[in-house]
């Protein structure tokens, strides 16, 4: 068993605004302390986590001591975000919202995963996407895009698989899956001849979105305005869904996207989510471990 120390180095913040005008790196935050059914994970930081499990609560049935895991730490977040995000060595998380790493995967693929790949899994199942469907994929170069694109055709067993990105993501988009690929520099996807079953809006689209769907079809979006009859959701997380997904990922199915430039140390955190924030990136960005930031 790790040698657990009373206090961490972790980015911390005290109030609302802009990362780098807030978030403060401080290495004295105090480890959190952990309730019967969760365990303490030594962290790849950030909203998601992949680490190892150093301590267990006496309620933890599944779990020890030395497990390497992955999943989203705030079963609801906007219903009861925690005090103790993964930004930092250690992070206390419920057993129940975690799975086992797939095996062939770094804790960096791991990282990038649990938000993403939740957020997609979740949204076709609510939208009772089945196989033979069709299905557009608005931003399907990020984060959950890339997820929607994959798991539709993988996992859902989607009759085609359509997706938009920016030209220079047209080659990653075909190699995760998509039939077909939209270049919204240049052409607008609404104006196709052919309409969805599914339309899986990543980027705030939703108004132009309903006008892609069949007749008797369905829109989900992630964020921004809902027009009807869309509909909006906010992800669960749930350790058991990425259990059903880790096939999927450990035979190559489904892939971790991380940004050919998204990986950054701890110390670099802030320049990490300044590249976020540009927009251009593909896929998802992970921040080092800490023991990793030299």
């Amino acid at each position: 068993m790790e040698n657990v120390p009373c206090t961490m180095k972790a980015w911390i913040y005290g109030q609302h605004g802009k990362p780098e005008d807030v978030l403060k790196l401080k290495s004295d935050v105090v480890v959190p302390e952990l309730k019967e059914d969760q365990v303490l994970v030594k962290t790849v930081p950030g909203y998601d986590v992949a680490g190892v499990v150093v301590k267990v609560g006496s309620q933890v049935k599944n779990l020890k001591v030395g497990d390497e895991v992955y999943g989203n730490i705030h079963e609801k977040a906007l219903d009861h975000p925690k005090q103790y995000g993964t930004l930092a060595e250690y992070t206390a998380v419920e057993e129940l919202l975690l799975a086992p790493k797939p095996k062939n995967l770094s804790f960096a693929e791991a990282a990038s995963l649990p938000v993403a790949i939740g957020t997609a899994y979740e949204g076709l199942q609510r939208c009772e996407f089945t196989a033979g469907q069709s299905i557009l994929v608005l931003g399907g170069a990020g984060g959950v895009g890339s997820m929607v694109i994959q798991l539709a055709k993988h996992v859902f067993g989607a009759s085609r698989v359509v997706a938009t990105a920016s030209t220079g993501k047209l080659e990653l988009l075909r190699n995760l899956g998509a039939d077909l690929v939209v270049d919204y520099t240049k052409e607008n996807f609404e104006d196709l001849p052919e309409k969805f079953d599914v339309v899986y809006d990543c980027v705030e689209q939703c108004e132009r979105a309903v006008k892609a769907m069949k007749e008797g079809g369905k829109v989900v979006t992630v964020s921004g305005a809902v027009t009807v009859p869309a509909f909006k959701f906010i992800v669960t997380s749930n350790g058991a869904d990425f259990e059903k997904l880790n096939p999927y990922l450990e035979s190559g199915q489904v892939k971790a996207i991380i940004d050919p430039k998204g990986i950054y140390p701890f110390s670099q955190t802030l320049e990490g989510l300044a590249y976020v924030d540009t927009g251009r990136v593909a896929g998802k960005v992970v921040i080092h471990p800490i023991q990793q930031d030299n």
